[in-house]
């Protein structure tokens, strides 16, 4: 660990370079699944296995929910959030940039036309999504630039929400 770098960043970086002796020893080492289970509860709750990790998700009352937790689409805004915290995290420590903290704000705009099937013309999904993303170090702001950058080109869950991703469906066997 350098002087600089914080433990946190000293141990993100043994990750890193774990992870790419495991994967140039064995490119089969890059694969990885990931993967929940669940079914639906009360109402249009669902009750979740992810790991060994419970999760309910729910939808507010205008919706037929109880609102006993975030619903769907927050758990996707959620999931795009936490994964741009952990990208940052590690792309700073792997490019030696120094971050203090970063604070991530996302939302998105849905119009429930498409979910309701009230319009064929409107995507059920959401029309727009907006990060905004404060950066807080020592670091020049061409660094943080560059880290911001970096982060866009590697964040898996904005990947998905960028880019079509094959997903098929099916009944159990």
């Amino acid at each position: 660990m350098t002087s600089t770098q914080t433990p946190r960043d000293a141990a993100l970086s043994a990750i890193v370079t774990a992870t790419t002796h495991a994967v140039d020893a064995d490119p089969d080492n890059a694969h990885a699944l990931f993967r929940a289970t669940g079914s639906g509860g009360d109402g249009v709750r669902s009750e979740i296995r992810i790991g060994r990790h419970d999760v309910v998700v729910d939808e507010p009352p205008a919706l037929g929910g109880d609102d006993a937790a975030p619903n769907p689409v927050e758990f996707a805004l959620a999931g795009l959030l936490s994964c741009q915290v952990v990208t940052y995290r590690f792309w700073a420590a792997k490019l030696g940039i120094p971050l203090d903290d970063v604070q991530v704000d996302v939302e998105g705009d849905l119009d429930v036309r498409g979910f309701f099937g009230l319009d064929d013309g409107v995507r059920p999904g959401f029309g727009e999504v907006r990060l905004v993303v404060d950066l807080r170090g020592p670091a020049s702001d061409e660094d943080y630039r560059r880290l911001r950058e970096t982060v866009d080109a590697h964040c898996p869950v904005l990947d998905l929400f960028r880019n079509p991703t094959p997903v098929s469906t099916t009944a159990p066997a």
